[in-house]
């Protein structure tokens, strides 16, 4: 064989292995956008969800889907997206507790935060409020602390599970106060809310967006939320810190996450996708309706912040002894 003819095969084998390649990555992007809530509809991890999907859907041509699968404190969606091809078409929905708190809490978890997972960008934070039944007579955090106190073990608090960031700021709550209080944990934030409802339980530190619309119409009790500063769909409601637990801050973001070895190309798009959406008109107060507040961050930010939350709540499980 010639070396011209074989200089021409080789440049003909070239361009049908480029175009081969340019013709799978656009298939890629006819499939449907997967973004996979780890927890069960209705909470607020599955309205952010839906909120990011539609406009995501609406700035593009691809169909974006959200898919609950629940349970273990986020940690079964979580892992069925680290095993998920890293193609760029199924993502999740992350939050602090399973992406910053749960590698704290379970021994035998099913993924490795750092190792299995491409950060995208973060997407929203929102603060987390102590609600509790109006049946129980305390109408602030004072009188809840005084009462628990009064009642060792007998008060008790629901979670949307164990390790979830609603379970951990209850039992940051218990010891900042001193005091003993009963874990209840559920399947995710909605079912453990309708009992807070039906007086099944007694108190619940909630994700705002979830407890919101029963707080507004007098169902649930709000004594305090737990961010540094007040929100601004609630106004009047002091923070922990005013209400006389100096140093109690818990914050919850929410940022989207893909499967670890996804293209760079495909993250970077990804990323700009999600960017535009979180400024399209009329995000902000569609986010604020739902207690929440944009943040979006580079996929590098992002994991900055992930490394910084695995070091922060691994010092305050240890504390309290929460590993299972």
């Amino acid at each position: 064989m010639s070396d011209l003819l074989r200089k021409s095969l080789l440049v003909v084998f070239g361009a049908i292995a480029f175009a081969s390649v340019a013709l799978a990555q656009d298939a890629g992007t006819d499939k449907p956008l997967r973004i996979v809530s780890p927890f069960p509809p209705g909470g607020a991890n599955d309205i952010i969800a839906r909120l990011i999907a539609h406009r995501l859907g609406a700035n593009g041509s691809r169909t974006v889907l959200v898919e609950n699968r629940p349970g273990a404190a986020g940690g079964i969606g979580s892992a069925f997206v680290a095993t998920s091809p890293p193609d760029g078409n199924t993502l999740v929905l992350g939050t602090l507790a399973t992406h910053g708190i749960n590698p704290s809490i379970y021994k035998s978890l099913q993924y490795d935060v750092v190792r299995d997972f491409a950060p995208i960008a973060l997407v929203a934070s929102i603060p987390i409020v102590l609600v509790v039944n109006p049946a129980l007579p305390a109408a602030d955090v004072r009188q809840l602390v005084e009462m628990a106190k009064q009642r060792p073990g007998q008060v008790n608090f629901a979670s949307s599970g164990i390790g979830s960031v609603n379970h951990l700021a209850g039992e940051l709550f218990a010891s900042t106060a001193g005091v003993q209080m009963v874990h209840i944990p559920y399947k995710g934030s909605a079912p453990a809310l309708t009992d807070l409802l039906g007086g099944q339980v007694s108190v619940m530190f909630d994700l705002l967006p979830s407890s919101l619309p029963h707080i507004q119409s007098g169902k649930l009790r709000a004594l305090a939320v737990t961010s540094a500063k007040r929100s601004a769909l609630l106004p009047n409601l002091p923070t922990m810190a005013e209400s006389g637990l100096a140093g109690y801050e818990v914050n919850s973001w929410f940022g989207i996450l893909a499967p670890a070895k996804t293209p760079r190309a495909a993250v970077t798009k990804l990323n700009a996708d999600v960017g535009k959406v979180l400024q399209s008109p009329g995000i902000r107060e569609q986010m604020s309706e739902q207690g929440a507040e944009p943040l979006f961050s580079s996929p590098e930010e992002f994991g900055k912040v992930i490394n910084a939350d695995l070091a922060t709540w691994a010092q305050v499980v240890k504390t309290l002894g929460l590993r299972h």
